[in-house]
């Protein structure tokens, strides 16, 4: 069972280079992936003087995180993995392929990459707001937490099927455009319900500069259940023992 391939790490990992340079990319990933996100919409909002919600702007949003998050996993997958998404993080995690405390270090430059994107974003808009994420009406936060675990479990079973499987031979090199797509399409679908975060992060930041934290949770607990419930059964049914490359000496 992967659950038992998990790792905790070495304390020595906090000033491990390796370490410290792939927490520094996840950083500049997420304010890449956030600014161009979070930007868009705010964008949009000017344009129509904020307006009424319209299909047009559901696409925006779509295309607009697409096409950042494909840019900010292909910048990063070579240095820490391209995770750019707590929940990816703790998929790698459940699934063996990356230490605790490791993960610990990506959590913390993941949110703080989000944070310093709407900060950015407040500042050079001259206040706009960073809209938090929240239920549309008549939305649940029951159906909003069953929305994110489902949208979240296909983001993670993407990143387990192009990026991690040890099989994915010549198909790693789409894994950032098909992690972006399957994003995109997932905010078609979700994103009038509930916003479709999939990513505790992209959540974060927007709440932390707008100080509104209502529903709050459900962008962490929906994502990290969906991402464990893709990570455990990916890697049961299609990697198994036999195929799992254990973590190096380096990642301890």
């Amino acid at each position: 069972m992967a659950i038992y391939r998990i790792a905790i790490g070495s304390p020595r990992e906090a000033s491990n280079p390796a370490a410290i340079r792939a927490a520094f990319a996840e950083f500049f990933s997420m304010l890449i992936f956030v600014f161009a996100g979070q930007g868009s919409g705010m964008a949009y909002s000017k344009l129509t003087n904020n307006g009424a919600a319209t299909p047009e702007g559901l696409i925006v949003a779509s295309l607009s995180h697409a096409f950042g998050l494909f840019v900010a996993v292909s910048v990063g997958a070579n240095i820490s993995g391209g995770h750019v998404n707590p929940a990816v993080t703790f998929g790698a995690f459940i699934g063996g392929n990356i230490t605790f405390l490791r993960s610990i270090l990506y959590w913390i430059a993941q949110l703080l990459g989000s944070v310093a994107a709407c900060i950015i974003l407040n500042s050079c808009t001259g206040g706009m707001e960073t809209s938090a994420f929240s239920l549309s009406s008549g939305v649940s936060v029951w159906n909003a937490l069953v929305f994110e675990i489902v949208m979240t479990f296909g983001l993670v079973y993407t990143v387990y099927a192009t990026a991690i499987d040890p099989k994915k031979g010549n198909l790693g090199v789409v894994a950032p455009l098909a992690i972006g797509c399957v994003v995109g399409a997932n905010i078609l679908v979700g994103g009038v319900f509930d916003g479709a975060s999939m990513n505790p992060a992209v959540s974060f930041g927007p709440a932390v500069v707008s100080g509104v934290w209502t529903h709050h949770w459900v962008y962490w607990v929906g994502p990290f259940i969906g991402s464990a419930t893709a990570a455990i059964l990916y890697d049961n049914i299609f990697i198994g023992d036999d195929a799992h490359q254990p973590l190096s000496n380096s990642d301890f």
